[in-house]
């Protein structure tokens, strides 16, 4: 009987452990490295780079990039990009500018009032594609000139599910 005792006493330990590892693993947070790129898409090795932390899901899309190694002084734009070209439906989610050391912060709730990817989306519904790009390259979803040199892309796609829409 003490046996059976102590094999119930573990069942029930191991149990406990396994919900905490599946409810650690139920986040809401979500990753993403943006990186300059050649032009055959590879990764510019100690080129410029970004991190953005967003939430997977929520009324609003609220996130934080960090961006490095960029042109100091220039404006730059966050923007959700569907394929194909030119990006019809393409989103502005902030704006700003690279300071002295060529570092931007951008960061917000934004209430884009759809989720991501869109269903016109080439890539729907495996995810969407963010991009950091200039400024006066892109003006309200429609682009102005075309500088893929100067700008930071997506290394996975994400997902965001608007939550109130």
């Amino acid at each position: 009987m003490r046996k059976f005792g102590l094999f119930a006493i573990c069942i029930v330990i191991s149990f406990a452990l396994v919900a905490i590892v599946f409810a650690a693993g139920k986040s809401n947070v979500g990753h993403l490295y943006l990186y300059e790129k050649d032009s055959t898409w590879q990764i510019v090795d100690g080129g410029a780079w970004g991190k953005m932390t967003y939430n997977l899901a929520g009324p609003t899309f609220d996130f934080v990039f960090n961006g490095h190694k960029l042109e100091a002084g220039v404006s730059y734009s966050l923007i959700y990009y569907p394929d194909p070209w030119p990006g019809t439906g393409s989103v502005l989610i902030a704006t700003g500018t690279a300071n002295n050391g060529g570092n931007i912060n951008l960061s917000g709730s934004v209430d884009l009032g759809m989720d991501l990817p869109i269903p016109s989306d080439a890539n729907y519904p495996t995810g969407a594609k963010i991009w950091l790009v200039l400024s006066d390259d892109y003006n309200a979803g429609v682009w102005e000139a075309w500088t893929p040199a100067e700008y930071l892309f997506e290394n996975n796609l994400i997902t965001y599910d608007d939550t109130d829409d």
